[in-house]
């Protein structure tokens, strides 16, 4: 049986509902807000990209109200913005670029449990494995990054120690590249500066040959 599509990933991950708390949140979130998304976010960008980028989740006023990851948010201005500045979008389509996040649904106060976590690892696995011409993952931040080996099946886990800048080089797969994750709580402290930030996707650009 031939390997399933990214569109067919994608309507298979809207109409997913395997976790209880996380569909009761999204009802909870269309009864609140009806113009929303609300519901579980597939991936967005080019089928062909040389570059996949990891996130952990949808921000509820982001991805979760758009349907696109990080779109609508201000981690999503540090992404999409970055990604303009490279010419990889022009505000309506990536070029060479896909993003998705390792957990489909918004989770209450952006804190997923283990459960949903690995409930949602199928469908990174499957995403991962349609971007068949991908050079390079770059995972945004811990659980993104522990997320992609999971789904990678690398064990053990420690081996592969995530790190600002990290390079994980993994037989029969794109090199791991991670980065913190461009969330407020990064970005306004300065745990995460705009020169890191570009630093780490000239460093992708390079390693994907984008």
């Amino acid at each position: 049986m031939a390997a399933p599509t990214l569109a067919q990933i994608r309507r298979s991950v809207i109409r997913c509902r395997r976790c209880p708390r996380l569909v009761d949140y999204l009802e909870e979130c269309r009864s609140s807000h009806r113009d929303y998304w609300a519901r579980p976010v597939p991936g967005f960008g080019d089928p062909r990209a040389r570059i996949a980028v990891v996130g952990l989740a949808p921000g509820y006023h982001g991805a979760n109200r758009s349907g696109r990851p990080f779109w609508l948010d201000a981690s999503g201005e540090w992404l999409y913005g970055e990604l303009e500045r490279r010419g990889l979008w022009d505000g309506e389509a990536l070029y060479g670029v896909h993003i998705l996040n390792a957990v489909k649904c918004v989770p209450p106060q952006n804190r997923p449990t283990g459960a949903e976590q690995s409930n949602c690892l199928g469908w990174l696995e499957r995403e991962l494995a349609a971007l068949r011409d991908a050079r390079l993952v770059l995972a945004l931040g811990a659980i993104a990054h522990r997320a992609v080996l999971k789904a990678w099946e690398v064990r053990p886990l420690a081996r592969h120690a995530f790190a600002h800048a990290s390079l994980h080089r993994i037989e029969g797969r794109p090199p791991l590249l991670s980065s913190y994750h461009p969330s407020r709580q990064n970005t306004n402290t300065g745990v995460l500066t705009r020169r890191m930030w570009r630093s780490i996707f000239a460093r992708a650009v390079e390693l994907a040959a984008v």
